[in-house]
């Protein structure tokens, strides 16, 4: 019997007329997620916190897709006022948004505070997302085939969230960089996995999806201040076992396009222990799908960014 073969790029429907959103487009996995979304024709919003790289990265992909249709525009994940900012300004211009990609994150700086005093990797990995989602969901309603792709990581299996340290502002006695990217990214999934079961609630049209892209090779590692995980990640591991932005960025794009594409999945590489491959569907840790946690964490991000969801169908 034949097996299929793994799914590609290639495979991208056409996304004429459609309008995609992609946070941090400007580099490693929202680069190759920007490229291919509009080398199979969609229009994609650059969302990124500088404004000049955008540009860069937007005229390198015009080079490569004659036509590419693409608008850089600023978003700052780390500053909530930023973010109302880039939505309001969205929404002015565009009455529908056929899929949001929440890729944009940071990894393992030393303990900083967000404009809005939160913890920065959860600040920008997860509320600015949760806070941008909300924002442009009812334009996202409006969309056809309407999708939100929440990036999470490997590493979300190993997070913890302890509800009641956020509550107290995240002590600083408590804080290691590792231990709070692993955290802000099991944050992103509980929240991809909560907004599915609050959308399909809903009745909602709008699918929320998850992705990670196994270990890839991006500035995410490199770009760390820590020494150490810089050398271990980047420099060491990264040589041997990563795959590059293009391959990674598969999950991603298969979650945002792909007609199969399941509302609540979770896509990752089919590769032994989902460090590369082709994607496919992969296991959520339990702690990402429990639905207390995904209650307090849903209610406790609506206070900290001040974003009601309205979820009606």
């Amino acid at each position: 019997m034949t097996r299929p073969s793994p799914w590609n790029a290639d495979r991208i429907p056409d996304l004429t007329g459609r309008v995609f959103v992609v946070t941090g487009a400007n580099s490693g996995l929202g680069l190759a997620t920007t490229r291919e979304l509009a080398r199979h024709g969609g229009h994609v919003v650059l969302a990124v916190r500088d404004e000049r790289k955008g540009r860069d990265a937007a005229h390198g992909i015009a080079r490569e897709v004659p036509g590419a249709r693409l608008d850089v525009r600023r978003l700052d994940l780390a500053d909530l006022d930023s973010v109302r900012d880039f939505a309001g300004k969205l929404r002015a211009d565009h009455e529908h948004v056929d899929v949001l990609v929440n890729n944009a994150g940071v990894m393992a700086p030393p303990r900083t505070l967000s404009a809005q005093g939160h913890e920065l990797q959860f600040a920008v990995n997860h509320l600015g997302h949760f806070a941008l989602t909300g924002l442009l969901l009812d334009r996202l309603a409006a969309g056809r085939d309407a999708r939100i792709v929440t990036v999470s990581s490997l590493q979300h299996r190993k997070g913890r969230i302890d509800l009641d340290a956020l509550e107290d502002g995240d002590s600083v006695r408590r804080y290691a960089p590792m231990g709070a990217y692993n955290r802000s990214k099991l944050a992103n999934a509980v929240f991809g996995h909560q907004l599915h079961q609050r959308l399909t609630a809903a009745g909602s049209p709008v699918r929320s999806l998850l992705a990670h892209p196994g270990y890839t090779a991006t500035n995410l590692q490199n770009d760390t201040p820590v020494a150490l995980v810089r050398l271990v990640f980047g420099r060491v591991l990264g040589p041997l076992l990563a795959q590059a932005p293009q391959t990674g960025a598969l999950p991603q794009l298969y979650a945002a396009t792909a007609p199969d594409a399941e509302g609540g999945a979770f896509i990752g590489p089919d590769g032994r222990g989902e460090l590369r491959g082709a994607p496919t569907r992969v296991a959520l840790a339990p702690a990402a799908a429990d639905p207390e946690t995904g209650r307090r964490l849903w209610e406790l991000s609506e206070t900290l960014t001040g974003v009601r969801y309205e979820t009606r169908g």
